[in-house]
C-alpha cells in the first residue's frame, strides 16, 4: 500500500490536486495512508471518519431518507458520502469508503466483507463499486484502503 500512496501524491502533485476521504469501516485508515507520505499537506486536504449516520448526514450530507431505505452500506450513502466530501472543502478529488469489516454486524443481504467505495472528482461522474473481501476485520479493512487507492489513482489518470 505503500507504493500506491507514494503513487497517488506523485499523480496529485502533477495535476495539482487535493484528495479529501470519508470513511466509515476503514476507521481513518485511507487517510493515515496517505498522509504517512512526506509532503502530503500538499495534497491531502481533509478527511471524515462518519462511523454513525448521525454523523454521515451532519458531516457529509447523506439524505436522512437514503439511510433509512438503504442503509449505511449502499451504493446510494457511499455515492453522497464522495459527492458530499467533495463539496466540503478544497479537494479536487474524493474517496469514501463504507461496510461491514466484522466480525460481527454482517446480515444475510450485507454479509461481514461487504464494501461499498465511491470516487466523486470534479467535472467526472461519480464511480462506485461494491466488492466482497474475504478474511478477518484486519483484512477487509486493508483490502478496502488498497481498492480506495487505486481508485483514487484511476480517476486522476
Amino acid at each position: 500500500m505503500e507504493d500506491l500512496a507514494v503513487t497517488l501524491a506523485r499523480v496529485l502533485q502533477a495535476r495539482n490536486a487535493k484528495v479529501a476521504t470519508a470513511e466509515s469501516c476503514t476507521g481513518g485508515w485511507l487517510a493515515k495512508r496517505i498522509t504517512d507520505v512526506a509532503g502530503s499537506s500538499a495534497w491531502f486536504d481533509q478527511g471524515f471518519i462518519t462511523y454513525s449516520n448521525d454523523a454521515k448526514q451532519e458531516l457529509l450530507g447523506v439524505s436522512g431518507a437514503t439511510l433509512e431505505m438503504h442503509g449505511a452500506v449502499s451504493e446510494p450513502t457511499v455515492r453522497e458520502m464522495a459527492e458530499g466530501m467533495l463539496g466540503r472543502g478544497g479537494a479536487t478529488v474524493t474517496a469514501a469508503i463504507t461496510g461491514v469489516a466484522g466480525p460481527s454486524g454482517g446480515s444475510e443481504d450485507k454479509p461481514v466483507g461487504t464494501v461499498w467505495l465511491a470516487w466523486a472528482m470534479e467535472g467526472k461522474k461519480t464511480l462506485t463499486t461494491l466488492r466482497q473481501f474475504s478474511g478477518d476485520r484486519e483484512n477487509v479493512r486493508r483490502a478496502a484502503v488498497r481498492t480506495a487507492l487505486e481508485g483514487l489513482i484511476g480517476m486522476l489518470d
